[in-house]
C-alpha cells in the first residue's frame, strides 16, 4: 500500500493513516486485506486526530459537529447509511438521530427545496390521497372549473382556498401563493 499511496502510514495492525490535502487532514481506515475493503474510521484535521487513539478509534468515536463542507457532508451521509439499521434506543440510534439533524441543517442551507406552487401542491395532495378531479369538485366547483384550475386557466378564488384549507386541512399559506396562468396561446403568465 505504501508504494501506491506515499502519504500512507501504518499505525496498527490493519490500520492505515493517510495525510490529505497537503497534511491539513488525516484519514484513518481499517483495512480488510482478505476482502480488499477499507472502512473509514476517522476523517478530520491533524489537531482532531492528535486527540484520539488512531489504533483503536471506531466510527462511533468520531466527533459530532456542525457540517461545514461537502467532504464532511459526504462522511456524515456514509455514517448515516452505516447506522441506518441501528437497534431502537441504542447509542447508535441516538447517534443516527443527531447525524440526521446535522445533515438536514446542511441540506437546508446548501440544497434548499422550494415549496411547490398551489397547483403543484394540489396535484401532490390528490396523488397522495388517491383523489380524482371528480373528488375536487366539492372544494373547487363543477368539473369544468376543476379542469380550468388544474390546467392553470383560472386562479384559485379565496372561497376555494378556504374550502380546501378547512375541509382537506391544507395549509392556506401555500394555496394563496401567486402562480402563473396560461394565456390563450398556451404560454404561462403571472396570476
Amino acid at each position: 500500500m505504501k508504494a501506491a499511496y506515499q502519504s500512507a502510514g501504518f499505525v496498527a495492525d490493519r490500520r492505515v493513516a493517510f495525510n490529505l490535502r497537503g497534511n491539513d487532514y488525516r484519514l484513518v481506515v481499517a483495512v480488510r486485506y482478505d476482502r480488499r475493503l477499507m472502512y473509514v474510521r476517522f476523517v478530520g484535521s491533524h489537531r482532531q486526530c492528535d486527540r484520539i487513539d488512531v489504533e483503536t478509534i471506531q466510527e462511533a468515536d468520531m466527533e459530532l459537529k456542525r457540517i461545514r463542507s461537502n467532504r464532511e457532508y459526504q462522511a456524515a451521509l456514509a455514517e448515516v447509511e452505516r447506522l441506518w439499521d441501528a437497534p431502537a434506543k441504542s447509542a447508535e440510534a441516538d447517534r443516527l438521530d443527531v447525524l440526521a439533524i446535522l445533515v438536514e441543517c446542511y441540506e437546508r442551507q446548501y440544497f434548499p427545496i422550494a415549496d411547490p406552487g398551489p397547483i403543484e401542491f394540489l396535484g401532490h395532495v390528490m396523488e397522495g390521497r388517491g383523489m380524482t378531479r371528480k373528488d375536487m369538485e366539492a372544494y373547487i366547483g363543477p368539473r369544468g372549473g376543476v379542469a380550468d384550475i388544474l390546467n392553470r386557466n383560472w386562479p384559485l378564488t379565496l372561497e376555494m382556498i378556504r374550502r380546501l384549507a378547512d375541509r382537506l386541512h391544507l395549509p392556506a399559506e401555500v394555496l394563496i401563493k401567486p402562480y402563473r396562468l396560461r394565456q390563450e396561446g398556451g404560454e404561462l403568465e403571472a396570476a
